[in-house]
């Protein structure tokens, strides 16, 4: 059996050792698929082309051309030592399908510590794959992939409309180029408007609640919440203070001890919710609903809505005993069957009031405007003393 050593025509590394077999064809056959080449003649080390099988002796080498002439090793490798210096040599990479032609001395000179410096440096040092025409292959996205190469072509960094500066960033971070990634992280940042006022989604507070123990306070001091679902979740001792909660989705809400003063609550929603103890100086709830809330805490823990501006909220059925409605504004305001025993409602403005079926037992309203108010089926008689200073 004889065998012989194959190398790709034109170089002398990676070769292959076969056992010699059959005819030329066979043989061919088996460089085909030990060299990934699609093997057409074979030429010995001076460039003599091998027709016939019988020609070839034991522990011959032997050059596998796909059809193109002789090329010998040595003259190839002393050609590519004399371009190793200079890094002149041009390649094609074919990237994500779209081919890019450039220099050697572009892909390592301006970031000689990036990805594409380290493959194309030193020829085939990374054993990178290419296709049929000879381009590099490489499993990127084109588009994002130009603007880097006229990068490192000029030094300038220059996007095109309608490509995406995000994509262009990661391209930077996946090739290893560290002074490109900042300058689009600059650019990232300073196309971003100043001040982000976008509403906060439930699914974002409730992560931040999930990260914060139930008895420490969270600050959410003047953030915007307009129009969040924020129902049945539990709020107690949550600084909401100047916090633009309109058209909130609250029923429900444990919202027990919280400070929603000077809060904006204007068309919210908060059926049901447990307001025990809760903080709401001046606070906006002009056309809330409010039905069914609890503001009784048990343990005297008294609900402050002083100043607060409540008109035409619907409050109707409410737990509210010893709640402070100091100057408040409830005008045209449904607290229809109440309980408001013991309520502070000195100087508040109850004009056009719905107040029918209420406990206002030991309730202070002296001060109060009670013009076109409704005052059937109290559970209790309201006395003078309570009305008039």
């Amino acid at each position: 059996m004889r065998r012989v050593t194959l190398f790709v025509n034109g170089t002398s590394k990676n070769g292959k050792v076969v056992a010699v077999y059959g005819t030329l064809t066979d043989l061919l056959s088996v460089a085909s698929n030990k060299l990934g080449i699609k093997a057409s003649c074979l030429y010995n080390g001076k460039g003599g082309l091998i027709d016939d099988i019988a020609l070839i002796r034991d522990d011959d080498v032997l050059y596998v051309s796909e059809g193109d002439p002789f090329i010998d090793p040595q003259n190839e490798a002393r050609v590519a030592s004399g371009l190793h210096g200079a890094h002149t040599d041009w390649l094609t990479l074919n990237i994500g399908g779209r081919l890019f032609t450039t220099t050697r001395s572009t892909l390592v000179s301006k970031e000689p510590d990036s990805m594409l410096a380290h493959m194309f440096r030193e020829k085939d040092v990374w054993g990178n794959k290419q296709d049929e025409h000879g381009a590099y292959l490489i499993d990127r996205s084109p588009e994002y992939f130009e603007p880097i190469l006229n990068y490192l072509r000029h030094g300038q960094l220059i996007i095109n409309e309608g490509i995406n500066i995000r994509g262009v960033l990661e391209e930077a971070r996946f090739f290893g180029i560290e002074q490109l990634a900042e300058q689009l992280e600059v650019a990232i940042k300073n196309s971003q408007p100043p001040d982000d006022h976008s509403p906060i989604s439930r699914k974002e507070f409730v992560r931040f609640l999930l990260a914060t123990p139930t008895k420490s306070e969270l600050r959410c001091q003047g953030l915007n919440f307009s129009g969040a679902d924020l129902s049945r979740l539990d709020l107690r001792y949550i600084n909401f203070k100047m916090a633009n909660l309109s058209r909130c989705n609250l029923t429900h809400a444990n919202l027990c001890c919280s400070n929603l003063e000077r809060a904006d609550l204007s068309g919210a929603n908060l059926d049901g919710a447990n307001l025990q103890g809760v903080k709401m100086l001046c606070s906006n709830a002009e056309g809330a609903s409010l039905k069914g809330c609890n503001f009784e805490d048990p343990s005297g823990l008294k609900a402050n809505l002083e100043g607060a501006n409540l008109k035409g909220v619907d409050m109707e059925g409410s737990q509210m005993t010893g709640i402070n409605l100091r100057v408040a504004t409830l005008k045209n305001a449904k607290l229809k069957n109440c309980n408001l025993r013991g309520a502070t409602l000195a100087g508040t403005d109850l004009e056009n009031c719905d107040l029918s079926g209420c406990d206002l037992q030991e309730a202070n309203l002296r001060g109060s405007n009670v013009k076109g108010a409704i005052f059937e089926e109290m559970l209790t008689p309201l006395h003078m003393s309570q009305s008039v200073r």
